[in-house]
């Protein structure tokens, strides 16, 4: 018996974190607390073996059995219902009609998938038109004998995952890049454990089939030793030899994608409710948020209000992939659609609603419910007392999330926090390194890690920015190395001073730059969001790098010099010390306090 007297909880041979956090009824976060404390860095997304998962449980006070291989056939045939499935449990029978199959591929990085899914398109171009011109969208569609087959341009396990992460199932059909001249890798692997967790029928594409040192049996016999048994060797996997750089086996492979959706018996009903999934988003300038939905119910038409996650849109435009405004889109058709107030996550379901109030307030709803749960967590890892726990012998080592603005950055900062740590006696772990901007994977992690995240000539961006509040995750930013070397030495002798905390005020966009008489040149601005203060710092940014940081010479409001702007309004912005303003830049208002710090936030 384990924990309270319970049954032996039954798992299967592999799994991902929130698969076993669900069985073991136990926070994603802690879980992933006790991987770490024993070894195991993985994500809420990874899967992980049984071995694995038994020690985890038992540390937890769980007792756990592996399921047998008869009873594991019987949980896939029953266990998770397909999505599409679902959606269309409540339609009434004579109303469904097939639909096109989806199609994600997946595989290791090398393999062609990128190539591939380049073939299948301009081979379809070449047939309908040519000099036709096909806009990225995150996913297109494509016809093969008169049926039409949407394939998902978002090649990568990470993005399929990320779908069924927020109860998404883009894909009804997994299409699995093996090269013939290199064979079964990790990452195929791990493509295949996130095609099987989805219940989704994996289809191998056997790629570079030209190669000269090309060896297809050699691969069949490591797809069948994972498992996927090719149907010429009596299993029941198809395993289509292909050359996306030649072109050869397209048609085949096309020809195996239709027949498998056949057996699946894939439908919808195109007047039933409008359900789908967000494939991708982005915010463009001049256009304002750009999202690529897939509908996968009903059918979806202009001035229709969606809502997605904490977003919500009434449809203003839609487009196809070759760029051509369309009314309206069928199941498994995907279209880009303009109109959305903020950017949705890629993997959010959307449905449509009656109008924009009801959009509203179910997306409020959303989030005082997505506020409630953070404060929740925030409560439980907070960061507050980390040094003290450090200093008390509770915890014994100080955990970083670095991040930097250039590969040439990242060995120097990682090395230099390397040298620091030597000298203590406290130890420092750098759990993650890379480069880019501070985003909300960087403060989950931290979270989950109870870490400091440190970034060197890059800031978090704003949904970072309100996660790591939220959560009580300290973030210091420097664009000096000594200096965060130096603060990382007071941190951990206990003798850190005033922390220097920043507020945004606001953002303004520059619309124009104009050339004042006696005072240079000044930026016509839009306030976007927020308040800009005379009195207050300004920062350029373009292109998400910082130009500039300094205070504001002045701000005019129709000629009228002015203590503030708000959000909505149009403004002059003088800044004292930079004149290079460029139509398009961001100029950021703050202030900066000091915060007495006594190493506890390290």
């Amino acid at each position: 018996m384990g924990k309270q007297g319970r049954e032996p909880i039954v798992l299967p041979a592999t799994m991902t974190v929130r698969q076993l956090a669900e069985a073991l009824k136990v926070s994603p976060i802690d879980l992933i607390k006790t991987l770490m404390a024993n070894g195991v860095m993985a994500s809420i997304n990874q899967t992980i073996d049984f071995d694995t998962a038994e020690i985890v449980a038992t540390e937890l006070g769980y007792d756990v059995v592996l399921e047998e291989p008869e009873e594991e056939l019987e949980t896939e045939a029953e266990a998770e219902i397909p999505l599409w499935r679902r959606l269309i449990a409540d339609e009434p029978e004579d109303q469904l009609e097939p639909r096109p199959p989806v199609v994600a591929v997946l595989g290791h990085v090398d393999h062609g998938k990128t190539t591939l899914l380049d073939a299948i398109r301009h081979t379809n171009v070449a047939q309908r038109e040519a000099g036709g011109i096909t806009q990225h969208i995150g996913a297109y569609q494509i016809e093969h004998e008169g049926q039409k087959i949407t394939f998902l341009d978002t090649p990568g396990h990470a993005a399929f995952t990320a779908m069924r992460a927020r109860g998404a199932q883009g894909a009804d059909i997994v299409v699995l890049v093996v090269a013939a001249d290199d064979g079964v890798m990790p990452q195929t692997r791990e493509a295949i454990d996130h095609a099987r967790a989805a219940q989704v029928p994996i289809i191998v594409a056997l790629n570079k089939i030209d190669r000269p040192n090309a060896n297809p049996e050699r691969v069949k016999r490591q797809l069948a030793d994972v498992g996927l048994v090719p149907d010429e060797w009596g299993g029941d996997t198809m395993v289509v030899p292909v050359s996306a750089k030649q072109g050869e086996g397209i048609e085949d492979l096309l020809e195996a994608i239709l027949l498998v959706a056949e057996g699946m018996n894939i439908r919808a009903n195109p007047k039933g409710r409008v359900i789908g999934t967000v494939i991708e988003s982005r915010r463009e300038k001049g256009r304002g948020v750009i999202a690529t939905l897939l509908v996968q119910n009903g059918t979806l038409k202009l001035r229709q209000v969606v809502v997605a996650g904490a977003t919500y849109a009434k449809v203003r435009a839609m487009t196809d992939e070759h760029g051509k405004a369309v009314r309206e889109a069928p199941p498994s058709m995907p279209v880009q659609v303009l109109g959305f107030n903020e950017v949705p996550a890629a993997g959010e379901l959307f449905r449509v609603v009656e109008n924009e109030k009801v959009a509203r307030e179910i997306v409020a709803q959303r989030l005082d419910a997505q506020r409630a749960s953070q404060q929740q967590e925030g409560q439980q890892i907070s960061l507050e007392d980390l040094f003290e726990k450090v200093q008390a012998g509770e915890a014994n080592e100080l955990r970083l999330i670095v991040k930097v603005d250039v590969h040439g950055s990242l060995e120097p900062v990682v090395n230099s926090i390397q040298e620091v740590a030597e000298k203590s006696e406290i130890k420092v772990r750098v759990l993650h390194a890379a480069v880019g901007n501070i985003s909300e994977n960087d403060v989950n992690l931290a979270a989950a890690s109870k870490a400091v995240v440190i970034g060197f000539n890059v800031r978090p961006d704003g949904p970072a920015r309100k996660l790591a509040e939220s959560l009580g995750v300290s973030i210091r930013t420097y664009n000096i190395i000594y200096r965060l070397t130096e603060d990382l030495e007071k941190a951990l002798k206990g003798m850190l001073g005033a922390e220097t905390e920043e507020t945004l005020l606001g953002k303004a966009e520059v619309l124009a730059v104009f050339k004042i008489p006696k005072m240079g040149k000044v930026a016509g601005c839009r306030v976007r969001e927020g308040v800009i203060r005379r009195n207050a710092l300004a920062r350029v940014v373009r292109q998400g790098e910082v130009l500039f940081e300094g205070p504001l010479a002045s701000l005019k409001h129709e000629k009228e010099d002015v203590r503030e702007i708000r959000a909505g309004f149009e403004c002059g912005i003088g800044l004292k010390g930079f004149q290079d303003f460029q139509v398009g830049d961001t100029i950021e208002c703050f202030t900066r306090s000091e915060v007495e710090n006594d190493g506890e936030a390290w």
